[in-house]
């Protein structure tokens, strides 16, 4: 397959790159994008193809990265090893180590000779630094390949000279080239005398995929050993230059902002204190300690101004999106199936809070954080604090987790307006309590399906969704679309919800007349697009309605989807599924297996899941838990295309089968009198180890397809996959989720002071 994409014309193998100018070997990526069609199997009434079948969301990312391609460079250094800034973000992800994997295989390198870091804020990558939509690998497949063949060919060239051969003759291995003699040379030794003094354009070809050695097998993430030793450095790790502990106090009722401080000298004369002072988003301190830093926040006294929902609850939030309801669309003539569900308020907080660390001083502002939108964090900053855009500088760290979160930049801001204020760096954390009541959130949503058939035969399916604002204002990795996507009364933010809605939405079954639609209300809300953005609630709604058919029409409902899908790499996920999980085993009354499927990011995955509701499960006692249905057993099965770490793509299929069992059975935020209850992990219920499946199989399928995107892929299909197993094992379809939203089963922690007091007696609690 070829196309002609600007001035080259490629192939899947050959593309041009470039060597820059240095004192070592630099490599940079020129390419052409070639597409792919989707497979289509016919049903009984044939779907049109919907606009993600056609173009998604990871298209966009891809093209829109495509022309800055070029910027992507691979260096080999005078120690033998490679170097690569990577510019996207690690949070646990496992891209880092892929990235090792893709330079590893062009350069005939050990994994562990490949050092990937992250790159700071470029703002000449424009639309080409931003972490989202699982894109990574899609965007950045051809692109590190290329650069570091481009490598591998000058290093060629290099020990040509050096070894009196002709470059064709020579082979690399291992970080050596090798002449037909056996004599060989290092690519240390060659970095230098390969090095250009100015760009020069080369043509290479890609190693053939058939003969990949390091690519397509299990590796260990290369940060795992400091990951699980303690040595990983996130951004309260980063040892910088009189950067203090630094904490904000916040507002009891959602975006208030302060009116005075009543105490200040009080609390900058208790132990530890150096600073208070007022920001937008509330009254920061700065200590020696963070212990220090949580009194202080505790001790201070303010007047708060209301926040803009100040007194509502969740039927108040979830009244305004019913009144923002759009019809559903009329159905071709026959028997109706319906649904009206309600998906509420889920925290994204990750597991590593939000932090980063800042010193404004003299004209110039320098920031660590975790960011998935540098380029856009970098221009914020700069606004926030009136420093010009080349006089901030903006390091990437690595995050421990994001659910979309890190999109945003509000812990950036903060900590640089912060060091602006107090004239001194600080290392600014969120405390536990700040993430889950005025952090990121996925909104609140209801979606209402209304789909016909006449005997065995599916008419038509309509799927209206409404939900609370999602912010886009991140934009797409530049600026310019964030500026545009913060056009005011939500102008901009709207066309951008609408296209990524259709660009990640797809109904995969052939049901006739097909429609699903979105309409957004509500912008007062902290929201972000969390992992897999729409699709868990959109697939949940989808295949409990799935299900009612195949039981009004007296289908299996494994056999009724196998009937209906349209994908056929989904069909064969699905089969191998089915097989998996001993689809229609005998089990007792009040356990049942439910499925799910979905398509999305260039990949298909399916889920079938086993739940156990019988009341001797429900009402079993864990101390301080939920526990209620568990899942006993999941089966995920994806095809991703070519997987590049099938260990990787197996973990992120264990957390993505976790995420969906936490968004429809326990996990959810409480909003009461303008505030979220919950105010910490242990009393926001994401699955835990006495809900988590004891038995998680994950099948990796075999795939020649380009590959696709990974890290929120399996949300979907695990999430519709419990619904569908609660609903088939109680008997009663689930209407809102998680089915435990309605029981508050803790005692919420005060909002004044905002923060609880730190523990002293932990040692009571374990186990």
């Amino acid at each position: 397959m070829t196309t002609t994409d600007g001035p080259h014309t490629v192939n899947r193998r050959k593309f041009i790159g470039y060597l820059l100018g240095g004192a070592t070997v630099v490599a940079a990526a020129d390419l052409g994008l070639f597409g792919r069609g989707a497979t289509a199997d016919a049903g009984e009434l044939p779907t049109l193809p919907q606009p993600a079948e056609i173009a998604d969301l990871s298209d966009l990312l891809t093209l829109a990265a495509a022309p800055t391609s070029q910027l992507i460079t691979v260096t080999i250094n005078d120690d033998g090893t490679a170097s690569f800034e990577l510019p996207r973000t690690e949070v646990g992800q496992g891209i880092t180590t892929a990235a090792a994997m893709l330079i590893a295989e062009e350069l005939d390198l050990p994994v562990d000779k490949v050092h990937v870091t992250l790159a700071p804020a470029r703002p000449e990558l424009l639309f080409n630094q931003i972490t989202g939509g699982s894109n990574t690998i899609h965007a950045m497949y051809t692109p590190i390949r290329v650069a570091a063949a481009v490598a591998k060919g000058a290093l060629l060239q290099a020990a040509a000279t050096v070894l009196g051969d002709s470059a064709n003759k020579l082979t690399s291995h291992l970080g050596h080239i090798v002449a037909p003699d056996g004599r060989r040379v290092d690519y240390g030794r060659l970095s230098a005398l390969a090095a250009k003094e100015e760009p020069e354009a080369v043509e290479v070809q890609l190693k053939d995929e058939g003969s990949h050695g390091v690519v397509g097998t299990p590796v260990n993430r290369i940060d795992a050993l400091d990951a699980v030793t303690g040595t990983k450095r996130f951004a309260t790790d980063l040892d910088v230059a009189d950067a203090l502990p630094t904490m904000v106090c916040r507002a009891p009722t959602l975006n208030g902002t302060p009116n005075a401080v009543n105490n200040a000298d009080e609390v900058r004369n208790m132990p530890g204190v150096t600073h208070v002072a007022t920001i937008p988003t509330g009254v920061a301190v700065r200590a020696a300690t963070f212990g220090q830093c949580i009194d202080a926040v505790r001790a201070l006294d303010v007047s708060w101004k209301d926040g803009p929902v100040a007194g509502m609850s969740d039927e108040d939030a979830l009244a305004g999106v019913r009144a923002a309801e759009a019809p559903v669309p009329e159905l071709p003539a026959g028997e109706t199936v319906s649904g009206d569900f309600t998906f509420w308020f889920r925290s994204n907080s990750a597991m590593d809070t939000n932090s980063a660390v800042a010193d404004v001083r003299d004209g110039r502002a320098e920031i660590w954080a975790s960011l998935k939108n540098p380029n856009v964090a970098q221009g914020r900053i700069a606004e926030a604090v009136g420093v010009p855009l080349n006089n901030v500088t903006v390091h990437v760290v690595q995050g421990g987790g994001s659910f979309g979160r890190r999109l945003f930049d509000e812990p950036a801001i903060e900590a640089a307006r912060i060091s602006h204020t107090m004239g001194v760096p600080v290392k600014l954390m969120w405390h536990r309590a700040d993430d889950a009541r005025v952090g990121r959130t996925h909104p609140l949503a209801t979606s209402r399906i209304r789909a016909s058939y006449s005997g065995d035969t599916v008419l038509g399916f309509q799927q209206a969704h409404t939900s609370v604002e999602t912010d886009f204002r991140h934009g797409l990795g530049d600026i310019i679309t964030a500026k545009a996507a913060d056009l005011p009364a939500g102008l901009g933010n709207l066309p951008f919800a609408q296209v990524i809605f259709h660009l990640t939405t797809i109904l995969p079954y052939d049901f006739g007349a097909v429609g699903q639609s979105l309409v957004e209300t509500d912008t007062r809300f902290n929201t972000s697009s969390m992992r897999n953005i729409y699709s868990p609630d959109v697939r949940t709604a989808n295949e409990l309605i799935v299900d009612r058919l195949a039981q009004r029409m007296g289908t299996d409902p494994l056999e009724f989807r196998l009937s209906h899908l349209r994908n056929g790499r989904l069909r064969t996920a699905l089969e191998t599924a089915a097989e998996k999980a001993e689809w229609g085993k005998d089990l007792p009354e009040g356990v049942a297996q439910g499925i799910g499927v979905h398509v999305e990011y260039k990949g298909v995955t399916a889920c079938i899941m086993e739940i156990d509701c019988r009341p001797e499960t429900v009402n079993r006692k864990v101390r301080n838990a939920v526990t209620g249905p568990r899942v006993t057993k999941a089966t995920m099965v994806i095809d991703c295309g070519r997987a590049i770490n099938p260990r990787g793509v197996e973990a992120q299929m264990q957390g993505c089968v976790n995420d969906g069992i936490a968004m429809t059975l326990t996990s959810s935020l409480h909003l009461r009198d303008g505030h979220f209850q919950e105010a910490s992990w242990d009393n926001y219920f994401y699955t835990r180890q006495w809900n988590t499946p004891p038995e998680l199989d994950v099948v990796v399928l075999e795939s020649t397809e380009p590959p696709g995107g990974v890290g929120e892929a399996g949300v979907a299909a695990s999430a519709a996959a419990a619904a569908c197993a609660y609903a088939r094992a109680t008997g009663t379809m689930p209407t809102e989720f998680p089915i435990n939203h309605q029981t508050l089963s803790f005692e919420p922690k005060p909002y004044t002071p905002p923060v609880p007091q730190s523990p002293t007696d932990g040692l009571e609690h374990t186990y």
